[in-house]
């Protein structure tokens, strides 16, 4: 045996695969990784590989990428082998970039070819969206509800509208991708059917947009590279022949995730009478809403004729209380959702625990093990309540792990902001820390101050920034207020900067006062804008340093402003023809935690719980997924987060703005469906097909929030920011079957 890992008996039924296709239904905490990872060195010592071949392990995310390497490494090393050979551990994307930079002639491409990075994607996404708005007067209010003026149409467009289209640009791009159709390729589908498909048609202009931006660039993104890759290896047999030899075993992890094209090209890299291993669990995959995976693919391959289907139902990591909660979400799904097309939304199995004499057992139970509380709380009331309660709980845990899990990115914001205040030591798995956001956004306002100079808003804001170290003291605080309003009337922004002469606009402001202190702090403030302005001629990253020098004290701040300059520099370098407006409105972005800048987050690398036992670790339940606690708090499990498809409830995906709540992005998949297949269309049936799978998968995510906590669950709901949401039907099951299973009243 290898030290470290004691199979159980179904893990032995898996790490007994001898050849062929096998796959794996693995319940949360089962210990599918090191399984699979005990399998690729099972395979490595067997001596079924020749020198130059190896097991290819392809997982999702790069932190598992590191995870996977190290494990086969320390079962390959227990076995008197050397390390890190006879395997190599890929993320599909990486898998493909290989391929393409090893050939990329056969994809079409020049030697020299770069891949764009989200940002540098969102920011072409989005500047080809606003483009099409701009230029598409009628075709945009077509889109708006009738019911709104003519000022309040004129602010959606200006301010919500670019988002809405790039989304539904996004989500066809990459659907397009995903059927290896390029803009030319889909503009000819759309003519096809002879009926008009406006959204389709729209998103096609934006796609010719966007990838004439990336051509220009000579680079592709990581959409492209999937499709890429399958290309090469469609084109050249003899390769495909060649790399099937290196790989003669193939072990997919996280297969609930996967698409139609990532299944195309292990497929077809494993071969007709290959040796491919996928494992996953169809109940926890929550990606749908941003990618083109599908459990089906997994599902499907499970009833495929010739595949071993083999089962990790025995999980070690909750207390029996939490996997009977869990459970029970899986059988009241299956058996008495009130919507029938939404009860296949979790399969079987059912978690069933570790079983007698385990090396690792499952938490004892408790009575505390899962609380309920179903007071209705205003958002507000529910933030009090959760910190209140880890407030009271911290002490006398500070060898434990918890977690707070959210299900959007701004409830995190809010809860560790209080936690924040609190005093209480949090760490932050959102799309950005609040250190990040905080720096962000002070660089960001000086930023706009700077790319547009003579705007006095603009002026004041950068003051305000420069000034907020004095907001704890109330004279002080008051006066910088006063500063600030009185920059922000001055009519000619170059008198205050530059004057001329006995023409002084700072005289003039502050003529009869006797206020020394305040004509001092304008006048500092002055020689500090010119010589930001001096510096702005600087490189991106120069003048991001230049700034954080003079607006940040604490060794925190300048470390994250260090990190944002050198992205912003490679953001420069790729984009060469943005300028300043265009880099700090990347700054705004992060700062209003819309989008994560990779390389300030810890995830980009892997996340350990474990060592942040005695802090509050602030999540959504994306991020939470293959993580887990000993204390959880789910939070806001309410019906708008977690709808079930029923007539009270509401979607995210649904702008209050759009004419009758139509679902743009759905609907547009539903118009490229009748282009590519000819299937009939109906405006507004893919808005509820759509509530439906968004249903599904929020079943999903609850079920992943639950599997995180391994001693103690705590789950609450709240009205929601118009105070009409209610307890999601799911938590009112759970909450009903916990009161009789338990006869404990709920808190």
């Amino acid at each position: 045996m290898y030290p470290l890992f004691e199979p159980r008996p179904k893990q032995r039924e898996v790490v007994a695969y001898g050849a062929g296709k096998m796959g794996v239904s693995a319940v949360p905490g089962s210990g599918k990784t090191s399984t699979l990872s005990y399998l690729a060195a099972e395979i490595v010592a067997s001596g079924a590989l020749e020198d130059d071949q190896e097991v290819l392990v392809v997982t999702l995310v790069n932190s598992a990428v590191d995870n996977f390497s190290s494990r086969v490494s320390a079962f390959v090393k227990a076995r008197g082998l050397m390390p890190h050979l006879g395997y190599l551990v890929r993320t599909l994307h990486g898998l493909a970039h290989d391929v393409v930079r090893d050939r990329p002639a056969l994809a079409g491409l020049a030697e020299g070819f770069q891949i764009v990075d989200e940002r540098i994607s969102e920011r072409i996404l989005r500047d080809a969206a606003n483009a099409w708005v701009a230029a598409n007067g009628d075709a945009v209010r077509h889109l708006l509800g009738s019911d709104m003026d003519e000022d309040k149409q004129g602010w959606v467009r200006r301010t919500k509208l670019g988002l809405v289209v790039g989304d539904v640009a996004r989500s066809v791009i990459r659907e397009a991708k995903d059927l290896l159709l390029t803009p030319l390729e889909l503009s000819q589908r759309i003519d096809a059917p002879g009926m008009p498909l406006e959204l389709a048609e729209m998103a096609c202009a934006i796609y010719a947009d966007y990838q004439r931006a990336l051509a220009y660039r000579g680079a592709v993104d990581f959409d492209d590279l999937v499709g890429l890759a399958l290309r090469a290896l469609q084109a050249d047999y003899e390769y495909l022949e060649r790399l099937r030899r290196r790989w003669p075993f193939i072990l997919e992890d996280e297969a609930q995730d996967s698409s139609r094209l990532q299944e195309e090209i292990l497929r077809l890299l494993a071969g007709p009478g290959g040796n491919w291993v996928r494992v996953g669990d169809p109940n926890q995959a929550i990606y749908e809403t941003f990618t083109t995976a599908s459990p089906h693919f997994l599902r499907d391959f499970l009833g495929q004729e010739g595949v071993t289907v083999r089962e990790l139902p025995n999980s070690g990591r909750s207390t029996p209380s939490i996997i009977d909660l869990a459970n029970r979400l899986i059988d009241w799904t299956r058996q008495e959702h009130p919507v029938d097309s939404v009860r296949d939304a979790l399969w079987l199995p059912h978690i069933e625990p570790a079983p007698a004499g385990d090396p690792q057992p499952n938490p004892e139970d408790s009575a505390e093990s899962v609380v309920f509380v179903g007071r209705k709380l205003s958002p507000a009331e529910e933030l009090e309540y959760v910190v209140g309660s880890l407030e009271r709980w911290l002490p006398d845990h500070q060898d434990e792990t918890v977690a707070v899990l959210v299900p959007r990115n701004d409830r995190g914001e809010a809860v560790a902001a209080l936690l924040k205040e609190r005093q209480v030591d949090c760490i932050e798995l959102l799309r950005s820390t609040m250190a990040t956001r905080v720096a962000a956004g002070a660089l960001a306002h000086v930023g706009r101050c700077l790319a547009d100079p003579t705007t006095p808003a603009k002026l004041a804001k950068a003051y305000e920034v420069w000034q907020r170290g004095t907001r704890d003291d109330p004279e002080a605080a008051a006066q910088t207020e006063r500063l600030a309003k009185l920059l922000g009337a001055c009519s000619r922004v170059e008198d205050f900067l530059a004057p001329r002469g006995a023409m002084d606009w700072l005289d003039a402001a502050l003529a009869g006062e006797g206020d020394t202190d305040a004509r001092q702090q304008l006048a500092d403030f002055r020689e500090l804008v010119a010589r930001w302005q001096e510096a702005s001629l600087l490189p991106i990253d120069q003048l991001v340093l230049t700034l954080a020098h003079d607006l940040f004290e604490e060794q925190a701040d300048l470390a994250v402003a260090h990190k944002l300059a050198v992205v912003l520099r490679g953001m420069a370098e790729s984009t060469p023809d943005w300028e300043l407006p265009e880099l700090v409105r990347e700054l705004a972005v992060v700062a209003r935690n819309q989008r994560r800048f990779v390389g300030l987050s810890g995830d980009d690398t892997g996340f350990d719980p474990e060592q942040y036992r005695g802090k509050v670790v602030v999540a959504t339940v994306h991020k939470a997924k293959g993580l887990e606690w000993d204390r959880v708090y789910l939070m806001s499990v309410n019906n708008y987060n977690y709808p079930s498809g029923l007539a009270h409830d509401s979607y995210f995906a649904e702008k209050w703005f759009v004419r009758d709540q139509l679902n743009l992005e759905a609907e547009a998949l539903a118009q490229l469906e009748t282009a590519i297949s000819g299937a009939d269309y109906e405006e507004g049936q893919a808005t509820r097909k759509a509530r439906l799978e968004y249903a599904a998968e929020r079943l999903r995510l609850l079920y992943v929030g639950i599997t995180r906590a391994k001693r103690e669950l705590v789950v609450t709901w709240n009205t929601g920011r118009r105070g009409d949401s209610q307890p999601a039907a799911p938590l009112v099951a759970l909450q009903t079957y916990w009161e009789e299973r338990s006869g404990a009243s709920t808190s």
